[in-house]
């Protein structure tokens, strides 16, 4: 990559983004394979966002459709990094279409936690809830007015799920070294889900892997700055974005894998403060609520159980699949909590 940041900076010169070489470059960690970097220029900052080195088929359209997405949030309200310019042709960096955002100022609480937010469970607590209302912010958006009416699929959305997942987890079968599901009840989760579906629901723009290590917040508080990580957003049911959340928020057995430092230092809002939240600042009807959870746990269960079966296969580190496919339990215990209490 950094081989091809002449390509960039001649690319730049078109778009009228600063003068003289590309500096002070470093990359920066997240939870996918897309490469981003951060760099100045002119005195300016940018984070740069591409596919993996290695493109998948789909890499690009994925790039793609989060420009689309960052574009179109612009002006709503809805904390998102912002979007500066974005290279739709593939000539320019070998392949790969790439946009440059503004570089947000602060942390990811997965992965650690400044001190102040260390030291105070109250601040923690608070963090939760301003996951909601970022959720709800987003939720609020009229995507026809913003430009992504044709952006997803919204009708049949709920009834398609739980086949798709089904189907993605019969696929793993691929995979010569791996031996099946043992997540647990897959079926009679699947089978509860198809019967107890909602009969109505209201689209909007879901983010679609919306938990807390996919925000950035604040160092000087607990307000989330930017919610990152849009590959997965289509128009869908928004309430499943608040079941992702619930579903990975305090997840037992699986302390590091969400939300990280945050749930390990404690002092977190409930499942049922979050949902409150939620009520108190949304008008969607969250009747079906534990609905949205189970359809979470199932479909991301069924994500991560993918890692697995990729690992044995050695096509993943064994260390990740193993950790992974506990995590796809674990969902699946909550899953199954959540069925027999309904």
């Amino acid at each position: 990559m950094t081989g091809s940041l002449r390509a960039v900076e001649l690319w730049m010169d078109g778009q009228g983004l600063g003068r003289g070489p590309i500096e002070a470059v470093s990359p920066i960690s997240g939870g996918t394979q897309n490469v981003m970097l951060r760099f100045e220029r002119d005195g300016r900052p940018y984070v740069l966002r591409r596919g993996p080195e290695h493109l998948r088929p789909r890499s690009n359209d994925v790039i793609r459709r989060e420009c689309r997405v960052l574009r179109s949030l612009a002006g709503t309200g809805v904390a998102h990094p912002a979007l500066i310019a974005a290279c739709d042709d593939e000539a320019v960096l070998g392949g790969a279409v790439f946009y440059l955002m503004e570089p947000v100022d602060g942390f990811n609480a997965s992965i650690g936690l400044p001190p102040a937010h260390a030291a105070d469970a109250s601040i923690r607590h608070e963090m939760g809830l301003r996951l909601v209302d970022a959720l709800t912010a987003l939720a609020g958006v009229d995507h026809e007015a913003v430009g992504l009416d044709d952006f997803g699929k919204p009708e049949g959305f709920l009834e398609r799920q739980v086949p798709r997942w089904l189907a993605e987890l019969a696929s793993y079968d691929d995979f010569p070294a791996y031996p099946g599901p043992d997540i647990g009840p897959v079926d009679e989760v699947a089978a509860w889900l198809e019967e107890n579906r909602p009969s109505s629901w209201r689209p909007g723009i879901l983010h679609g892997d919306f938990h807390a290590a996919n925000v950035i917040f604040s160092p000087d508080g607990p307000d989330v700055v930017a919610v990152v990580d849009w590959e997965m957003c289509t128009i869908g049911d928004p309430l499943l974005d608040l079941g992702w959340l619930l579903a990975t928020w305090d997840l037992p057995g699986a302390p590091d894998e969400f939300a990280g430092a945050l749930t390990r230092a404690g002092g977190l809002a409930t499942g049922d403060e979050l949902a409150q939240r939620y009520a108190e600042r949304s008008t969607r009807d969250l009747s079906a609520l534990d609905w949205y959870v189970v359809l979470a746990c199932f479909k991301l269960g069924i994500v991560l159980e993918g890692s697995h079966a990729r690992a044995l296969s050695g096509l993943a580190p064994t260390e990740v699949g193993d950790r992974l496919h506990t995590t796809a339990q674990r969902l699946f215990d909550r899953a199954h909590a959540l069925v027999q209490q309904n």
